[in-house]
């Protein structure tokens, strides 16, 4: 099958596109994550992805814009819910574009984290896929965790500290504080 893979970061990347690969799937990568936060974090995801692209010859769309305000007003004053909102904004996105792109499914990198939501992430995207006819592919990605973190740093990739939003970033540096 031909699978757009939405894509958080390189390092989460690493085992879905080897999973997907080796059960002989096309994969084309997605990057769009306006909960990212701030600017400067998501160039340096960015960055890091399309280095870990080229070297793996992966080919990857990338949103070219930056636009935390789609993210921000989603949430805003819904804060206990942001990854379901998170969750759905991204992959609504995704399914998008592989319709658009004649894909044959899409899945996430976000399957790959033991910190992610995933039944949530399960039923955003199979409630996406059938809205969108493009079936979603789910793949618990969680036991590739490790081996992932521990290719990232052999390669050097950029790894980041938190999933990427202002309100994770915040719950990061408060709890070093205590």
């Amino acid at each position: 099958m031909r699978i757009l893979l939405h894509i958080c970061c390189a390092p989460c990347a690493i085992y879905p596109v080897d999973f997907l690969r080796r059960e002989g799937h096309g994969v084309h990568g997605y990057f769009f994550n306006p909960n990212i936060h701030p600017y400067t974090e998501w160039e340096r995801r960015k960055a890091a992805l399309q280095r870990y692209a080229e070297e793996q010859g992966l080919p990857v769309i990338y949103e070219p814009e930056y636009r935390p305000e789609d993210y921000l007003r989603l949430v805003v004053f819904r804060e206990a819910q942001r990854c379901q909102f998170c969750y759905a904004l991204r992959l609504g996105q995704a399914v998008r574009v592989a319709r658009r792109g004649g894909f044959e499914a899409f899945t996430t990198t976000l399957l790959v984290s033991p910190y992610q939501k995933h039944e949530t992430i399960r039923e955003i995207g199979q409630a996406l896929g059938e809205e969108y006819g493009v079936p979603f592919y789910y793949v618990d990605f969680r036991p590739g965790y490790k081996e992932a973190v521990a290719r990232s740093r052999e390669m050097g990739l950029y790894r980041q500290q938190y999933c990427g939003c202002l309100f994770s970033e915040k719950e990061r540096y408060c709890r070093r504080a205590r």
